[in-house]
């Protein structure tokens, strides 16, 4: 408890907190997602957080992050609010699937696909480039691909703790023939049913530094909305350009965990 309180405390810790929160609340508002790819390593490699702690802590700054990003989009009509709730409901139920699956699988071989997945991804961001004027259209067809892709977000994010705004946003303008910025919008608002959810279960389990979670959130609010308004300023391909070096980035954290996983 000692060593917990020396590394979560302190003026060292409060300059981390804030750094990381301006890092992912710009890197959210830009792309539409969580910030958890950037605060969950950034808590692990500065302030030696245990990647379950981590993860709680990230989750639950996730909640105003995300919120002040689904206002931001939404005032330009960049969110499509129903296909967000569909999608946030079936990786609700998803994220369980996920988690009962996790023993059973080998985390190495899950993070190698996740990468795989990530390198295709990142290949079709070069090829569709979304119109600014799309529309997403919900019926039966859309609706159940909603439902599915909901459903292997959660999968995703219960087995290795990744997926939102990665998934989601390629997958609405690669499949759904999404704007990118409709994307991002939806992804967000996604996010925060699920957050909430998965943060009241991690406080229940002490998994949260509830003054981090704060400060990272408050801070990462102070650049959402910048970050969103960029994403406006920036055209659709220099958009997928800068969303692919993040996922690239993804990538390879994700297989640098994969190759640690092997070496034990």
């Amino acid at each position: 408890m000692h060593e917990d309180q020396a590394i979560t405390r302190g003026p060292r810790a409060y300059v981390a907190f804030v750094v990381i929160g301006l890092t992912a609340g710009l890197l959210s508002g830009l792309f539409g997602v969580g910030g958890g790819t950037v605060i969950v390593p950034l808590l692990v490699l500065m302030l030696r957080f245990d990647q379950r702690r981590a993860a709680g802590t990230s989750l639950a700054a996730i909640v105003p992050t995300a919120s002040v990003g689904v206002v931001s989009y939404a005032l330009s009509g960049s969110v499509a609010w129903i296909a967000a709730l569909v999608l946030a409901a079936a990786s609700v139920i998803g994220a369980q699937i996920g988690t009962r699956l996790l023993p059973r699988i080998s985390q190495a071989a899950l993070r190698w696909g996740f990468v795989a997945f990530l390198v295709v991804v990142i290949v079709n961001l070069f090829i569709v480039i979304p119109s600014r004027d799309a529309e997403f259209v919900l019926g039966w067809g859309s609706g159940a691909g909603l439902v599915t892709l909901g459903l292997i977000t959660g999968i995703i994010a219960g087995l290795i703790g990744v997926g939102g705004g990665a998934v989601i946003v390629p997958a609405l303008m690669i499949v759904f023939g999404t704007s990118d910025l409709v994307a991002k919008g939806t992804s967000l608002m996604m996010m925060i049913p699920t957050a909430i959810s998965g943060t009241v279960g991690n406080i229940r389990h002490r998994n949260v530094e509830i003054a981090g979670a704060l400060i990272i959130g408050v801070a990462a609010c102070t650049m959402t909305a910048f970050g969103a308004w960029l994403a406006t300023l920036i055209d659709p391909f220099t958009g997928n350009v800068l969303f692919a070096a993040y996922l690239l980035a993804v990538a390879v954290q994700m297989g640098l965990r994969a190759l640690r996983l092997r070496g034990r």
